[in-house]
């Protein structure tokens, strides 16, 4: 995928280019600076960056990587943070930028960022993470590149009070009306078992007692049959499968396995491209706003049997703005369904109905909460 974020050391991640938040001067700082000029090789690196010279807050050089795993190192200096009133937020788009289209130049294919001027220099988390997700996002509508966002833990993945407060909310109540259905069942089920409970009590009793109240019919479009006779037994009502959904109509009944199949319907892969196509849209713009690499969407261009995973597939749908109906439709056709007992399922269902398509902002959302991210 073209985009994604991780737990890990940056000095241990593999990629053409890391990122390194340099201090202006060519000397060692503290933090990420530190760290990778002791991976690297301090005197190797330090007698590199000192050919530089003095790099001005928000711009970007670059050296080779020496010891680590890449073949450059960009340095770009990070705003220290004083109260936002300074410049600071334009000085850190500027550093994402400056290195994203230094990264170009070099011809990389892969790039590290950690979350710049987050540590000693005092950004605020949630911004930080805001502006590096939007800058990444604008340089990938363009560029073909692997750009990884490297933190050491996931509540370094800050989301605002706000958003993380109302997906919460949803899913403890969704979690408590799952808890609920399981301990007492759906209403469809609860309709179900009262049906019954009606028709054994007029098999064994033989009617309902002259002085009992009258009684709404448990299936109000259904007919009411005529009151019989006291003197006759009282006939078993037939079963009204109105609302059971496992019922086969009678015409299905009559047809052969291979008439039912000859009539199945279009594939996901077939499905996709025609809600391409209704949208006027073009496969590039589709790829990268579900986050999916240029090769894998030809693969899939010139398969009418893939099967996705759940997260390629769910990508799709947030790159088409699909609403819930179309995204369950589309999902259904690779076989894929969504469960209110799954957080993946619930973070997806709570942007949706809130119209965000943003798949960064859903990417960051998601790995804030250990849930993997969408695309492939």
């Amino acid at each position: 995928m073209p985009f994604q974020i991780i737990r890990n050391d940056i000095t241990k991640v593999s990629a053409d280019v890391i990122v390194n938040t340099a201090n202006p001067a060519p000397v060692i700082g503290g933090g990420t600076d530190s760290a990778i000029y002791h991976a690297a090789g301090e005197t190797q690196l330090l007698a590199a960056r000192r050919e530089i010279g003095e790099i001005k807050p928000g711009c970007a050089a670059v050296t080779p990587a020496f010891g680590l795993s890449a073949k450059y190192i960009i340095h770009t200096v990070s705003p220290v943070w004083v109260d936002g009133t300074r410049g600071e937020r334009d000085i850190l788009r500027s550093c994402y930028a400056a290195s994203l289209s230094l990264a170009a130049e070099l011809s990389a294919e892969s790039i590290a960022f950690p979350l710049i001027a987050t540590g000693t220099y005092g950004f605020p988390r949630e911004e930080a993470l805001d502006i590096a997700l939007k800058e990444i996002g604008k340089f990938l509508l363009s560029h073909e590149m692997l750009v990884t966002l490297v933190v050491f833990d996931r509540r370094s993945v800050a989301l605002s009070a706000d958003l993380m407060g109302s997906i919460d909310e949803y899913i403890d109540e969704n979690g408590v009306r799952l808890a609920r259905e399981q301990e007492y069942g759906t209403d469809r089920r609860i309709r179900e078992r009262r049906r019954r409970t009606e028709v054994l009590e007029q098999t064994v009793f033989g009617g309902i007692p002259d002085n009992a109240p009258a009684a709404p019919h448990p299936f109000p479009q259904a007919a009411q049959k005529p009151a019989m006779p006291k003197s006759k037994a009282v006939a078993v009502p037939e079963p009204d499968f109105s609302d059971t959904d496992l019922l086969l109509s009678a015409s299905a009944a009559e047809k052969t396995l291979d008439d039912m199949l000859s009539g199945a319907g279009k594939t996901f892969q077939q499905k996709l491209f025609e809600l391409i196509d209704e949208r006027g849209l073009d496969d590039v713009t589709v790829y990268k706003n579900a986050n999916i690499d240029r090769k894998v969407f030809s693969k899939i261009r010139c398969n009418a049997g893939y099967k996705p995973k759940k997260k390629t597939a769910v990508a799709f749908a947030i790159a088409l703005k699909l609403d819930m109906p179309a995204m369950l439709d589309l999902l259904s056709r690779a076989e894929i369904a969504f469960s209110p007992a799954s957080r993946f399922d619930l973070i997806i269902t709570w942007f949706i109905e809130h119209g965000i398509y943003d798949i960064f902002e859903i990417n960051a959302a998601l790995f804030h909460y250990g849930e993997p991210i969408l695309g492939d």
